[in-house]
């Protein structure tokens, strides 16, 4: 089976609207595990000032996570699905939060123009047709010294870990998406992760996009090893202050 791309997944995503907070609230981790690569993320004052992008933010647990662990930053919500976007922007979530409905390959247009403090993207890269060139884009939207955090499903590379991801999916993941007609998208989101870079070899792709001090934490619980956060900063500068 070939994964889903661009204007498809867009799709396919916004079908599975009504129904993604639901299914996603069948990982106990989820909403927990956003909420700690988003500390990873933030400084001690709470990034007064920053400006911040969330980028594939979904239906805005992301965002959620993010306006907590950053109660003083101004935070932008970009997502190709229109779909998800509804569902973001529903939520109550802070003023200062605003949603912009575009492609993460359109970085740069004008309603998400840099300079941003930080950017975090969850669940995003492996989607991606052309990760390399999209983490490229982030680290030219960011600040000297801004921050990236991914939060995503990337493999350690042990053979459990792959096991135990395809046992969750078969069990749980893809029988819940057959029920809401979306079986064809949570397959693509199985096998997206079967085929994206282990953890170390996402760090190294930041990495080859300009980052550096690239770290690579995993998450606790049964994702250790299937889910990590993976940090870096663009050089230079402190990483904030793009008032």
């Amino acid at each position: 089976m070939s994964l889903l791309r661009d204007a498809d997944l867009a799709t396919a995503f916004d079908h599975a609207a009504p129904s993604y907070d639901r299914l996603v609230a069948l990982n106990p981790g989820y909403h927990a595990h956003l909420r700690r690569s988003a500390r990873r993320l933030a400084p001690p004052d709470g990034g007064a000032g920053w400006r911040v992008l969330d980028l594939g933010c979904g239906t805005g647990a992301s965002t959620a996570a993010l306006a907590t662990a950053l109660p003083g930053a101004e935070i932008v919500g970009v997502d190709a699905s229109a779909g998800m976007l509804q569902r973001a922007a529903a939520k109550r979530l802070p003023a200062r939060v605003r949603f912009v409905h575009a492609p993460a390959e359109q970085l740069g247009r004008a309603d998400v123009r840099g300079p941003f403090d930080a950017v975090f993207a969850a669940y995003l890269f492996r989607n991606l047709a052309d990760p390399g060139r999209v983490l490229r884009a982030v680290h030219d939207l960011l600040v000297p010294g801004g921050r990236l955090a991914v939060h995503e499903y990337t493999l350690s590379g042990r053979r459990t870990d792959r096991a135990v991801w395809t046992a969750v999916c078969k069990g749980i993941v893809l029988p819940a998406g057959t029920v809401c007609g979306d079986r064809r998208l949570y397959r693509h989101l199985w096998r997206s992760v079967l085929r994206f870079d282990t953890a170390a070899a996402f760090g190294d792709r930041m990495r080859a996009a300009g980052f550096r001090q690239v770290r690579v934490l995993p998450m606790p619980g049964w994702q250790t090893g299937i889910v990590h956060t993976v940090l870096g900063r663009r050089p230079g500068g402190t990483g904030g202050g793009a008032a």
